[in-house]
């Protein structure tokens, strides 16, 4: 297989992790599509406009992207996040979590995946949270999160034979707009969240891309069904946030 002939689909790709992932993929030389809810002007690369949290759009986008682009290399880095206690999840929280972060990435790696099966190659990351492990009033985001690792190592077993390795990558507390938003610095949980890193900041997008860029790379062809925590220390700690 000829990389030059394929494409990285990077889904959520113009802000935050999703921005940087791409940024680090194209600066490698690989050729990168991005699906996301807005246009942005600066992306620097071809860009399909779909809200993934709509079912009927995001399979309409996927059919789209499948027939102009030769997938196979996948990151589903599309989520979201809504904190909210036991005792006060609503049902429009829980499908909103479930839907965007289980849902989708089951929905846009099948789309992708005939033409891996084909190519007899492929790869495919999902981006997780260091969160699965447990996170005070924000239980259906852990919940989420750990169903991706389970996908994850599912998918590792039924793929191996066709060439495709699956892989995750779990961040911790990543400077990003979603995580900005959920978690004002000045709430006594985002302080408890900062003191639990034994590292002592907050993660950069560009440090989760790295960790992507290897499980895409052919140097970890060897390597699938794969969690890896870049999390500044915070899933080891004993303290939880």
């Amino acid at each position: 297989m000829n990389d030059n002939d394929c494409f990285t689909l990077v889904t959520g790709a113009t802000k935050g992790i999703g921005r940087a992932i791409t940024e680090k993929l194209l600066a490698q030389g690989h050729r990168v599509v991005g699906i996301a809810r807005s246009a942005d002007p600066t992306f620097p690369a071809p860009l399909l406009l779909a809200d993934l949290a709509d079912r009927v759009a995001r399979k309409q986008a996927l059919a789209q992207v499948v027939a102009a682009y030769p997938i196979r290399r996948l990151v589903n880095n599309a989520g979201f996040n809504r904190m909210q206690p036991l005792g006060e999840i609503t049902d429009d929280a829980f499908d909103e979590v479930f839907n965007l972060n289980i849902s989708a990435t089951v929905d846009v790696t099948q789309a992708v995946l005939p033409g891996m099966q084909a190519a007899g190659f492929g790869r495919v990351v999902n981006i997780s949270s260091r969160s699965l492990l447990g996170r005070v009033g924000g239980s259906m985001y852990a919940a989420a999160k750990a169903g991706l690792v389970g996908l994850t190592r599912s998918w590792a077993l039924e793929l191996a034979a066709n060439g495709i390795t699956v892989n995750c990558v779990a961040p911790g507390p990543v400077a990003t707009e979603m995580f900005a938003h959920n978690n004002p610095p000045d709430l006594p949980r985002s302080k408890a969240m900062l003191a639990s890193i034994p590292m002592a900041r907050i993660g950069k997008p560009e440090e989760i891309a790295a960790a992507v860029a290897y499980f895409l790379s052919t140097e970890a062809s060897f390597t699938t069904g794969q969690t890896m925590y870049v999390c500044g220390g915070s899933s080891i700690s004993q303290s939880q946030y």
